[in-house]
Protein backbone atom coordinates (compact mmCIF):
# COMPACT_ATOMS: atom_id res chain seq x y z
CA UNK A 1 0.00 0.00 0.00
CA UNK A 2 1.21 3.73 -0.51
CA UNK A 3 3.52 4.62 2.25
CA UNK A 4 2.91 6.86 5.47
CA UNK A 5 3.69 10.14 3.89
CA UNK A 6 0.82 10.07 1.31
CA UNK A 7 -1.60 9.89 4.83
CA UNK A 8 -4.26 12.34 3.72
CA UNK A 9 -6.44 8.69 2.88
CA UNK A 10 -4.73 6.39 5.20
CA UNK A 11 -7.54 4.95 6.64
CA UNK A 12 -10.34 4.69 3.96
CA UNK A 13 -11.40 1.68 2.36
CA UNK A 14 -11.97 1.98 -1.79
CA UNK A 15 -13.52 -1.36 -3.02
CA UNK A 16 -13.18 -0.99 -7.15
CA UNK A 17 -15.06 -2.78 -9.28
CA UNK A 18 -13.19 -2.02 -12.33
CA UNK A 19 -10.69 -2.56 -15.45
CA UNK A 20 -9.13 -1.23 -18.29
CA UNK A 21 -7.95 2.39 -17.36
CA UNK A 22 -10.11 5.34 -16.71
CA UNK A 23 -11.67 3.78 -13.13
CA UNK A 24 -8.25 2.29 -12.34
CA UNK A 25 -5.86 5.43 -13.16
CA UNK A 26 -8.76 7.36 -10.29
CA UNK A 27 -8.48 4.49 -7.90
CA UNK A 28 -4.41 4.28 -8.06
CA UNK A 29 -4.49 8.43 -7.28
CA UNK A 30 -6.49 7.38 -4.66
CA UNK A 31 -4.11 4.53 -3.44
CA UNK A 32 -1.06 7.32 -3.77
CA UNK A 33 -3.37 8.96 -1.20
CA UNK A 34 -3.10 6.80 1.12
CA UNK A 35 -6.34 5.20 0.71
CA UNK A 36 -6.39 1.16 1.22
CA UNK A 37 -7.50 -0.28 -2.73
CA UNK A 38 -8.82 -3.45 -3.15
CA UNK A 39 -9.24 -4.53 -6.58
CA UNK A 40 -11.98 -6.49 -7.88
CA UNK A 41 -11.05 -8.16 -10.66
CA UNK A 42 -13.00 -11.01 -12.84
CA UNK A 43 -12.63 -14.51 -11.83
CA UNK A 44 -10.67 -16.66 -14.41
CA UNK A 45 -10.08 -13.76 -16.97
CA UNK A 46 -9.26 -10.67 -14.56
CA UNK A 47 -9.10 -7.08 -15.98
CA UNK A 48 -8.21 -7.91 -19.25
CA UNK A 49 -6.08 -4.33 -18.93
CA UNK A 50 -3.46 -7.30 -17.69
CA UNK A 51 -3.10 -8.31 -21.31
CA UNK A 52 -2.67 -5.20 -23.43
CA UNK A 53 1.05 -5.71 -23.76
CA UNK A 54 4.68 -7.65 -22.30
CA UNK A 55 6.72 -4.17 -21.97
CA UNK A 56 7.98 -4.15 -18.57
CA UNK A 57 9.29 -7.19 -17.99
CA UNK A 58 6.98 -9.38 -19.36
CA UNK A 59 4.06 -7.75 -17.60
CA UNK A 60 1.88 -5.12 -18.93
CA UNK A 61 3.05 -1.18 -19.09
CA UNK A 62 -0.93 0.02 -18.36
CA UNK A 63 -1.87 -2.40 -15.80
CA UNK A 64 1.22 -1.85 -13.80
CA UNK A 65 1.03 1.95 -14.31
CA UNK A 66 -2.39 2.03 -13.26
CA UNK A 67 -2.59 -0.78 -10.17
CA UNK A 68 -0.07 0.19 -8.00
CA UNK A 69 -0.63 0.25 -4.47
CA UNK A 70 -3.79 -1.64 -4.60
CA UNK A 71 -4.61 -5.49 -3.32
CA UNK A 72 -6.48 -7.86 -5.78
CA UNK A 73 -9.31 -9.80 -5.11
CA UNK A 74 -10.75 -12.52 -7.76
CA UNK A 75 -14.40 -12.40 -7.80
CA UNK A 76 -17.32 -13.70 -9.63
CA UNK A 77 -20.14 -11.38 -8.51
CA UNK A 78 -22.97 -13.60 -9.77
CA UNK A 79 -22.17 -16.23 -7.55
CA UNK A 80 -23.85 -15.69 -4.19
CA UNK A 81 -20.38 -16.55 -1.87
CA UNK A 82 -18.62 -14.34 -3.79
CA UNK A 83 -21.40 -11.67 -4.12
CA UNK A 84 -21.61 -11.71 -0.14
CA UNK A 85 -17.81 -11.29 0.32
CA UNK A 86 -17.97 -8.15 -1.82
CA UNK A 87 -20.99 -7.19 0.00
CA UNK A 88 -18.99 -7.13 3.19
CA UNK A 89 -16.21 -5.20 1.96
CA UNK A 90 -18.75 -2.63 0.78
CA UNK A 91 -20.15 -2.89 4.64
CA UNK A 92 -16.49 -1.10 5.84
CA UNK A 93 -16.14 0.29 2.35
CA UNK A 94 -15.84 4.55 2.11
CA UNK A 95 -15.66 4.72 -1.91
CA UNK A 96 -17.13 2.09 -4.17
CA UNK A 97 -15.76 2.54 -8.03
CA UNK A 98 -17.18 0.70 -11.23
CA UNK A 99 -17.13 0.77 -14.64
CA UNK A 100 -18.98 -1.82 -15.94
CA UNK A 101 -21.41 -1.59 -18.49
CA UNK A 102 -24.87 0.54 -17.91
CA UNK A 103 -27.28 -1.62 -16.06
CA UNK A 104 -25.10 -4.54 -15.91
CA UNK A 105 -25.03 -3.70 -11.48
CA UNK A 106 -28.83 -3.36 -11.45
CA UNK A 107 -29.87 -6.57 -12.47
CA UNK A 108 -28.14 -8.08 -9.17
CA UNK A 109 -28.76 -5.58 -6.68
CA UNK A 110 -25.34 -3.93 -6.98
CA UNK A 111 -25.97 -0.74 -8.60
CA UNK A 112 -25.09 2.59 -6.81
CA UNK A 113 -28.15 3.78 -5.81
CA UNK A 114 -29.28 0.40 -3.91
CA UNK A 115 -26.03 0.25 -2.60
CA UNK A 116 -25.99 3.87 -0.70
CA UNK A 117 -29.38 2.77 0.80
CA UNK A 118 -27.81 -0.17 2.05
CA UNK A 119 -24.67 1.75 3.27
CA UNK A 120 -25.76 5.59 3.79
CA UNK A 121 -22.08 6.44 4.23
CA UNK A 122 -21.01 5.08 1.01
CA UNK A 123 -19.26 7.27 -1.46
CA UNK A 124 -20.43 5.31 -5.53
CA UNK A 125 -18.47 6.69 -8.55
CA UNK A 126 -20.00 4.98 -11.34
CA UNK A 127 -17.41 5.44 -14.92
CA UNK A 128 -19.31 5.02 -17.91
CA UNK A 129 -18.63 6.17 -21.87
CA UNK A 130 -21.71 8.12 -22.79
CA UNK A 131 -23.85 8.35 -19.36
CA UNK A 132 -26.66 6.46 -17.92
CA UNK A 133 -29.41 8.10 -20.19
CA UNK A 134 -29.32 9.58 -23.93
CA UNK A 135 -29.22 7.17 -27.27
CA UNK A 136 -25.28 6.10 -26.98
CA UNK A 137 -26.16 4.67 -23.21
CA UNK A 138 -24.84 1.68 -24.41
CA UNK A 139 -22.32 2.02 -26.96
CA UNK A 140 -19.09 0.68 -26.33
CA UNK A 141 -16.53 3.38 -25.55
CA UNK A 142 -12.76 2.93 -25.84
CA UNK A 143 -10.70 6.12 -25.90
CA UNK A 144 -10.31 6.42 -29.36
CA UNK A 145 -13.81 5.99 -30.02
CA UNK A 146 -14.42 8.73 -27.96
CA UNK A 147 -11.73 10.96 -29.31
CA UNK A 148 -13.49 10.64 -32.56
CA UNK A 149 -17.38 10.96 -31.10
CA UNK A 150 -16.83 14.19 -29.30
CA UNK A 151 -14.82 16.04 -32.16
CA UNK A 152 -11.31 16.01 -30.26
CA UNK A 153 -10.00 14.13 -33.08
CA UNK A 154 -11.23 16.87 -35.75
CA UNK A 155 -8.88 19.31 -33.95
CA UNK A 156 -5.61 17.25 -33.37
CA UNK A 157 -3.55 16.75 -36.38
CA UNK A 158 -2.40 18.09 -39.55
CA UNK A 159 -4.23 20.01 -42.46
CA UNK A 160 -3.89 16.80 -44.35
CA UNK A 161 -6.02 15.01 -41.72
CA UNK A 162 -7.34 14.42 -38.41
CA UNK A 163 -5.04 12.76 -35.80
CA UNK A 164 -5.24 10.25 -32.36
CA UNK A 165 -3.90 12.53 -29.46
CA UNK A 166 -0.93 10.02 -28.79
CA UNK A 167 -2.05 8.73 -25.17
CA UNK A 168 -5.12 7.58 -23.72
CA UNK A 169 -6.53 11.10 -22.58
CA UNK A 170 -10.01 10.27 -22.49
CA UNK A 171 -9.43 7.41 -20.00
CA UNK A 172 -7.28 9.43 -18.62
CA UNK A 173 -9.46 12.75 -18.30
CA UNK A 174 -11.80 10.65 -17.08
CA UNK A 175 -10.18 9.07 -14.42
CA UNK A 176 -9.05 12.57 -13.17
CA UNK A 177 -12.60 13.91 -13.01
CA UNK A 178 -13.90 10.98 -10.94
CA UNK A 179 -11.21 11.61 -9.00
CA UNK A 180 -11.66 14.59 -8.09
CA UNK A 181 -15.21 14.30 -7.54
CA UNK A 182 -14.59 11.43 -4.91
CA UNK A 183 -12.71 13.88 -2.66
CA UNK A 184 -15.25 16.34 -2.96
CA UNK A 185 -18.00 13.97 -1.89
CA UNK A 186 -15.66 12.85 0.98
CA UNK A 187 -15.02 16.20 1.79
CA UNK A 188 -19.30 16.63 1.76
CA UNK A 189 -19.46 13.23 3.91
CA UNK A 190 -17.63 14.45 6.51
CA UNK A 191 -20.47 17.68 6.83
CA UNK A 192 -23.20 15.91 6.41
CA UNK A 193 -22.26 12.03 7.58
CA UNK A 194 -24.02 11.16 4.56
CA UNK A 195 -22.01 9.52 0.90
CA UNK A 196 -23.41 10.56 -2.50
CA UNK A 197 -23.01 9.22 -5.76
CA UNK A 198 -20.99 10.63 -8.52
CA UNK A 199 -21.03 9.78 -12.07
CA UNK A 200 -19.20 10.37 -14.83
CA UNK A 201 -19.14 9.77 -18.60
CA UNK A 202 -15.80 9.92 -20.88
CA UNK A 203 -17.87 11.88 -23.63
CA UNK A 204 -18.94 14.44 -20.97
CA UNK A 205 -15.26 14.82 -19.88
CA UNK A 206 -14.19 15.46 -23.17
CA UNK A 207 -16.93 17.62 -24.35
CA UNK A 208 -15.85 19.31 -21.58
CA UNK A 209 -12.47 19.74 -22.59
CA UNK A 210 -13.53 20.63 -26.05
CA UNK A 211 -15.60 23.86 -24.59
CA UNK A 212 -13.02 26.42 -27.02
CA UNK A 213 -13.42 25.21 -30.41
CA UNK A 214 -17.13 24.06 -29.51
CA UNK A 215 -18.21 28.06 -28.36
CA UNK A 216 -15.94 29.09 -32.04
CA UNK A 217 -17.93 26.87 -33.67
CA UNK A 218 -21.65 27.84 -31.69
CA UNK A 219 -21.00 31.87 -31.34
CA UNK A 220 -18.78 32.76 -34.62
CA UNK A 221 -19.50 29.62 -36.99
CA UNK A 222 -16.02 28.71 -36.93
CA UNK A 223 -14.29 25.98 -37.70
CA UNK A 224 -11.07 24.96 -35.45
CA UNK A 225 -8.55 24.31 -37.63
CA UNK A 226 -5.72 21.21 -37.22
CA UNK A 227 -2.29 23.26 -37.35
CA UNK A 228 0.21 20.46 -36.23
CA UNK A 229 2.55 21.74 -33.78
CA UNK A 230 1.51 25.34 -34.12
CA UNK A 231 -1.34 27.95 -32.33
CA UNK A 232 -4.37 28.46 -33.99
CA UNK A 233 -5.34 32.04 -32.29
CA UNK A 234 -1.73 33.00 -31.27
CA UNK A 235 1.13 34.20 -33.58
CA UNK A 236 4.29 33.44 -33.57
CA UNK A 237 3.23 30.28 -30.71
CA UNK A 238 4.54 27.26 -32.61
CA UNK A 239 7.71 24.67 -33.85
CA UNK A 240 10.43 25.94 -36.09
CA UNK A 241 13.27 24.03 -37.15
CA UNK A 242 16.94 24.71 -36.63
CA UNK A 243 19.74 24.05 -38.90
CA UNK A 244 20.69 20.64 -37.52
CA UNK A 245 16.83 19.60 -38.29
CA UNK A 246 15.68 19.65 -34.41
CA UNK A 247 12.92 21.51 -33.51
CA UNK A 248 11.88 24.46 -31.28
CA UNK A 249 8.51 25.75 -29.99
CA UNK A 250 8.28 29.18 -28.32
CA UNK A 251 5.46 31.00 -27.72
CA UNK A 252 5.13 35.00 -27.97
CA UNK A 253 2.03 36.06 -25.68
CA UNK A 254 2.00 39.79 -25.72
CA UNK A 255 3.65 42.97 -26.78
CA UNK A 256 6.91 42.97 -24.19
CA UNK A 257 7.73 39.59 -25.68
CA UNK A 258 7.08 40.21 -29.47
CA UNK A 259 9.64 43.82 -28.83
CA UNK A 260 12.42 41.49 -27.04
CA UNK A 261 11.90 38.35 -29.56
CA UNK A 262 12.16 40.90 -32.42
CA UNK A 263 15.44 42.78 -31.15
CA UNK A 264 17.22 39.42 -29.60
CA UNK A 265 16.24 36.79 -31.72
CA UNK A 266 15.05 38.24 -35.10
CA UNK A 267 17.81 40.68 -34.95
CA UNK A 268 15.40 43.48 -36.29
CA UNK A 269 14.12 46.05 -33.15
CA UNK A 270 11.72 47.69 -36.58
CA UNK A 271 9.61 44.78 -36.86
CA UNK A 272 7.87 45.27 -33.73
CA UNK A 273 6.58 48.19 -34.86
CA UNK A 274 5.70 47.10 -38.35
CA UNK A 275 2.46 47.27 -39.29
CA UNK A 276 1.98 43.90 -40.89
CA UNK A 277 3.28 42.46 -37.35
CA UNK A 278 2.39 45.10 -34.42
CA UNK A 279 -0.10 43.27 -32.60
CA UNK A 280 -1.23 39.84 -32.33
CA UNK A 281 -4.22 40.17 -35.10
CA UNK A 282 -1.79 41.75 -37.57
CA UNK A 283 0.77 38.59 -37.12
CA UNK A 284 -2.13 36.14 -37.83
CA UNK A 285 -3.40 38.20 -40.92
CA UNK A 286 0.61 37.84 -42.06
CA UNK A 287 1.55 35.01 -40.90
CA UNK A 288 2.86 33.63 -44.13
CA UNK A 289 5.12 36.49 -44.52
CA UNK A 290 6.26 36.48 -40.82
CA UNK A 291 7.34 32.82 -40.46
CA UNK A 292 9.11 32.92 -43.49
CA UNK A 293 11.52 35.81 -41.68
CA UNK A 294 11.22 33.51 -38.28
CA UNK A 295 12.09 29.72 -40.00
CA UNK A 296 15.53 32.01 -42.01
CA UNK A 297 16.84 32.94 -38.49
CA UNK A 298 15.77 29.82 -36.69
CA UNK A 299 17.55 27.77 -39.65
CA UNK A 300 20.79 29.63 -38.99
CA UNK A 301 21.39 27.94 -35.64
CA UNK A 302 21.62 24.57 -34.21
CA UNK A 303 18.73 24.13 -31.12
CA UNK A 304 21.39 24.31 -28.07
CA UNK A 305 22.14 27.68 -29.17
CA UNK A 306 18.48 28.74 -30.55
CA UNK A 307 17.33 27.60 -27.21
CA UNK A 308 20.03 29.42 -24.97
CA UNK A 309 19.64 32.72 -27.32
CA UNK A 310 15.53 32.37 -26.66
CA UNK A 311 16.09 32.10 -22.75
CA UNK A 312 18.03 34.73 -22.74
CA UNK A 313 15.91 37.05 -24.26
CA UNK A 314 13.44 35.73 -21.89
CA UNK A 315 10.92 33.89 -24.40
CA UNK A 316 9.02 30.94 -23.57
CA UNK A 317 10.54 28.27 -25.63
CA UNK A 318 10.82 24.56 -25.10
CA UNK A 319 12.94 21.59 -27.18
CA UNK A 320 10.67 19.25 -29.31
CA UNK A 321 11.15 15.93 -27.64
CA UNK A 322 10.85 12.41 -28.31
CA UNK A 323 10.05 9.76 -25.67
CA UNK A 324 13.87 8.88 -25.62
CA UNK A 325 14.56 12.29 -25.20
CA UNK A 326 11.57 12.25 -21.89
CA UNK A 327 13.54 9.05 -20.41
CA UNK A 328 16.43 11.03 -20.41
CA UNK A 329 15.08 14.35 -19.31
CA UNK A 330 17.00 16.20 -16.18
CA UNK A 331 13.72 17.49 -15.66
CA UNK A 332 12.25 14.06 -14.97
CA UNK A 333 11.29 12.33 -11.60
CA UNK A 334 11.03 8.57 -10.81
CA UNK A 335 9.74 6.29 -8.45
CA UNK A 336 10.15 2.56 -8.12
CA UNK A 337 7.45 0.02 -7.67
CA UNK A 338 7.19 -3.76 -7.83
CA UNK A 339 5.25 -6.35 -9.95
CA UNK A 340 5.36 -9.74 -10.23
CA UNK A 341 8.36 -9.51 -12.07
CA UNK A 342 10.44 -7.23 -10.25
CA UNK A 343 10.57 -3.30 -9.63
CA UNK A 344 10.35 -1.28 -12.04
CA UNK A 345 10.67 3.01 -12.49
CA UNK A 346 7.24 5.04 -13.14
CA UNK A 347 7.01 8.84 -13.08
CA UNK A 348 6.78 10.09 -9.71
CA UNK A 349 3.42 10.73 -9.45
CA UNK A 350 2.53 15.01 -9.95
CA UNK A 351 1.09 15.73 -6.95
CA UNK A 352 3.66 16.52 -4.36
CA UNK A 353 3.03 17.12 -1.30
CA UNK A 354 4.82 19.08 2.05
CA UNK A 355 5.21 15.53 3.86
CA UNK A 356 7.57 14.07 0.96
CA UNK A 357 7.43 12.02 -1.72
CA UNK A 358 4.91 8.80 -1.76
CA UNK A 359 5.94 5.51 -1.27
CA UNK A 360 4.58 3.95 -4.08
CA UNK A 361 2.70 0.16 -3.24
CA UNK A 362 3.26 -2.94 -5.75
CA UNK A 363 0.95 -3.73 -8.78
CA UNK A 364 -0.58 -6.96 -7.65
CA UNK A 365 -0.71 -10.32 -9.10
CA UNK A 366 -4.02 -11.48 -10.34
CA UNK A 367 -5.97 -12.48 -7.09
CA UNK A 368 -2.47 -12.04 -5.01
CA UNK A 369 -4.54 -11.01 -1.63
CA UNK A 370 -8.00 -12.98 -2.38
CA UNK A 371 -7.06 -15.96 -0.16
CA UNK A 372 -6.29 -12.68 3.16
CA UNK A 373 -9.29 -10.67 1.73
CA UNK A 374 -11.32 -13.81 1.53
CA UNK A 375 -10.43 -14.72 5.48
CA UNK A 376 -10.77 -10.78 6.23
CA UNK A 377 -14.44 -11.02 4.57
CA UNK A 378 -15.93 -13.63 4.38
CA UNK A 379 -17.96 -16.12 6.52
CA UNK A 380 -16.87 -16.49 10.11
CA UNK A 381 -16.76 -20.31 10.63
Amino acid sequence: MSGSHSSALAGKLVVALEQAVAAPFCSSRLADAGARVIKVERKGAGDFARAYDTAVNGESAYFTWLNRGKESIALDIKDAEDREILLKMLEHADVFIQNLLPGALAKIGLDSATLREKFPRLVTCDITGYGEDGPMKNAKAYDLLVQCESGLASVTGTPDGPGRVGVSVCDIATGMTAHAGICEALVGRDQTGKGSGVSVAMFDVMADWMAVPLLYHDYLGKETPRVGLNHTVICPYGAYECGDGEQVVVAVQHSGEWDRFCTHILGDAALATDPRFHDNTSRLNNKIALEKIIKAEFASHDRAAMLERLNAAGIASGAVNDVASLSGHPQLDRSTIGTPSGEINVPTPPIRRNSGAPTLGPSPAFDADGTAIRAEFGPRS
